[in-house]
């Protein structure tokens, strides 16, 4: 991805949605480049993300907390309290299917919205909201559909390039909070790679410390993206 390619932009400081009182603004690559499909795989890898139909990377003058990470997926091992997620919800079928707006997928994003996110600006998303945040016409994107028989109780939204897959976007039934469904999701995205034969899983960012983001941390081992490229978390 070299910078004769493809241009990229600038946005306004917006609100950051990580710390309160913090604007933040991101670097966005031109979305109407040409073959962004193409250019998905060396974005991941210099630490961008994709929202909807943008790849974009954070760029704030004053913080640089928001660190690309990805999972080694062949040298993962799960810890004990994977082990027992994974155990909790030997019940569930993994289905992989094809990405797109279906009403049941629908119902349980706006559920899981209303509970996680109230009054935060997407508790009230439409049936375009949800198409145009977790697929674009460019992406290689599956979903991975967690089933309790017939039911639907979680769905996560997968990326699958050459050199990895990217998890997009996660969202469950909420009242089932014992079941640890987010990790379970990892954990399964994980075990797609390997069946994949790919060799990375990325998370998007870790944060330091943040009590929603620092879990990633768990899932070793862990590359974090420095500016001399990535390095093995805890090997820096």
């Amino acid at each position: 991805m070299r910078s004769e390619q493809v241009r990229l932009f600038q946005t306004l400081p917006h609100p950051c949605g990580y710390f309160a009182g913090r604007s933040a603004q991101n670097l966005v690559i031109d979305p109407a480049a040409p073959q962004l499909d193409a250019l998905y795989g060396p974005a991941l890898e210099r630490g961008f993300r994709r929202a909807g139909g943008h790849l974009y990377f954070p760029h704030c003058p004053q913080c640089n907390a928001c660190t690309p990470c990805r999972i080694d997926a062949e040298n993962f091992r799960p810890d004990r309290s994977q082990r027992r997620c994974l155990k909790r919800n030997a019940d569930l079928t993994v289905v992989e299917a094809m990405a797109g707006y279906t009403a049941e997928r629908h119902a349980l994003y706006a559920s899981y919205l209303k509970s996680r996110h109230p009054d935060g600006g997407m508790d009230d998303a439409e049936a375009s909201d949800f198409t145009r945040f977790l697929t674009a016409p460019w992406s290689p994107t599956l979903f991975l559909e967690l089933r309790l028989g017939p039911r639907l109780l979680g769905v996560a939204v997968t990326d699958v390039c050459p050199a990895g897959l990217s998890a997009v976007y996660t969202f469950f039934d909420p009242t089932e909070q014992s079941r640890s469904l987010g990790t379970f999701a990892i954990l399964q995205q994980v075990a797609l790679a390997r069946r994949r034969a790919v060799p990375w899983l990325y998370l998007g960012f870790w944060i330091e410390g943040h009590p929603k983001m620092d879990y990633k941390r768990r899932f070793r081992p862990l590359q974090v993206r420095r500016p001399d490229g990535w390095k093995t978390l805890g090997e820096e």
